[in-house]
């Protein structure tokens, strides 16, 4: 059945009702409706439970049902031979296999892309080098659906490098096959007034595994949303973010990670820092166990770091479990500001409170940054981190 004539689950967007008729809103991440037709969403006001974190007034664009002109957003693909590139129709698999629209901009996104870009890493191919795909935006609306498949035994890294501005929904459709490794990296260096909305939906098969790395760096509103289904036994996948929101930035991601198939692992790890009387990062994750995903093991942590006063971080973490047969399940959420000790040791050993502080946060962050496995990109945002950490101190 092609996706456009799936029966959407919506109603649903609005909740639903008990037997005694009260309205019941949606309770857990897992009953999220979704639906193809943008039509079956509501506008957000934000006071919907997947919106009331964001600045929506900021994101109305992109909840307008409407194409936006053509070339908004130049790409440039560079990659190794072998790579698999096509367009897919709506309807054209493996368009849909995986993709489910959660929301507004999605579901228009959906839409508005007549015809989505395939990467498609051939089954046993291996890539030494990253498959890096740039966008850069030139201003106005841009919508995209991109699908990224991993074929069987594969193993690639694919960076989405985002730079200059727009106003950009943007749906990654991910498909990692059995026994493939795929990592991919989204970076946002957006100048100051673009507004991104992404929505990374994810399925990783039988002995598969997925490292999927969220750096957020430039943008006035960036929403970067990953979703990974754990199907096959056996399958792994590694969430990491990171984010340096300086003032008047906001940005977001929701994690969603559902552990489905037996004997899966999950290690999902967000740090951000902030710094700026109006900086702002929200980070959601939810973790569900479910029923027959025995011998699961899965963590969650989110750690924040506040530079200056003023800078708010909201972290909420969520853990369901179906089942009771798991060998570990746990999350953690820690924001603050510097550490005292931390410092009072650098500065005890000769070391400029200036640069202590330098070194705490690169620190801090560098955990992050070091699991991305590209040399050039961990170097180009050490660089990026040390630029802000001197705006930090020309304040």
């Amino acid at each position: 059945m092609s996706p456009t004539t799936e029966a959407p689950t919506i109603p649903g967007a609005k909740g639903h009702t008990d037997g005694a008729g009260a309205f019941v809103p949606v309770q857990t991440r897992s009953e999220r409706p979704w639906s193809f037709d943008p039509a079956d969403f509501e506008v957000p006001t934000g006071r919907e439970v997947n919106w009331k974190h964001t600045p929506t007034a900021k994101v109305q664009p992109l909840f307008v049902d409407e194409a936006g002109p053509h070339g908004v957003i130049e790409v440039d693909v560079d990659a190794p031979a072998g790579l698999v590139q096509e367009r897919l129709t709506i309807g054209t698999a493996p368009r849909g296999e995986v993709f489910r629209p959660e929301d507004l901009p999605s579901a228009i996104a959906w839409k508005q892309e007549t015809e989505a870009p395939l990467l498609r890493i051939p089954a046993g191919a291996e890539y030494t080098e990253p498959i890096v795909v740039s966008l850069t935006g030139t201003g106005g609306l841009a919508h995209a659906h991109v699908v990224v498949e991993a074929q069987a035994n594969s193993h690639a890294t694919v960076v989405f490098r985002h730079t200059g501005t727009a106003q950009h929904a943007q749906n990654v459709e991910i498909i990692v096959r059995e026994g493939a490794h795929l990592e991919l990296v989204t970076v946002q260096r957006w100048d100051d007034d673009a507004v991104h909305v992404a929505s990374h939906q994810a399925r990783v098969e039988r002995d598969a595994t997925l490292r999927h790395v969220v750096v957020s760096f430039g943008g006035g509103v960036v929403r970067v949303n990953p979703t990974v289904e754990l199907a096959g036994t056996g399958s792994r996948a590694e969430l990491y973010g990171l984010s340096y929101s300086d003032s008047g930035q906001h940005l977001e991601s929701q994690v969603y990670l559902h552990h489905k198939g037996a004997e899966t692992t999950g290690d999902v790890l967000y740090k951000s820092a902030l710094q700026g009387a109006a900086a702002r990062t929200v980070w959601i994750g939810d973790v569900l166990i479910g029923a027959d995903a025995v011998g699961t093991d899965s963590y969650e942590a989110n750690r924040n770091l506040v530079l200056t006063e003023g800078a708010r971080a909201e972290s909420i973490p969520n853990l369901e479990i179906e089942t009771g047969d798991i060998r570990g399940a746990g999350h953690a959420s820690a924001t603050g500001r510097f550490d005292d000790e931390q410092l009072f040791y650098l500065q005890a050993r000769g070391i400029a409170e200036e640069e202590a502080r330098r070194l705490v946060v690169l620190g801090f962050l560098a955990e992050i940054v070091q699991k991305i496995g590209v040399a050039d990109l961990e170097a180009e945002l050490f660089a990026v981190i040390e630029e802000e950490l001197a705006k930090e101190a020309g304040r």
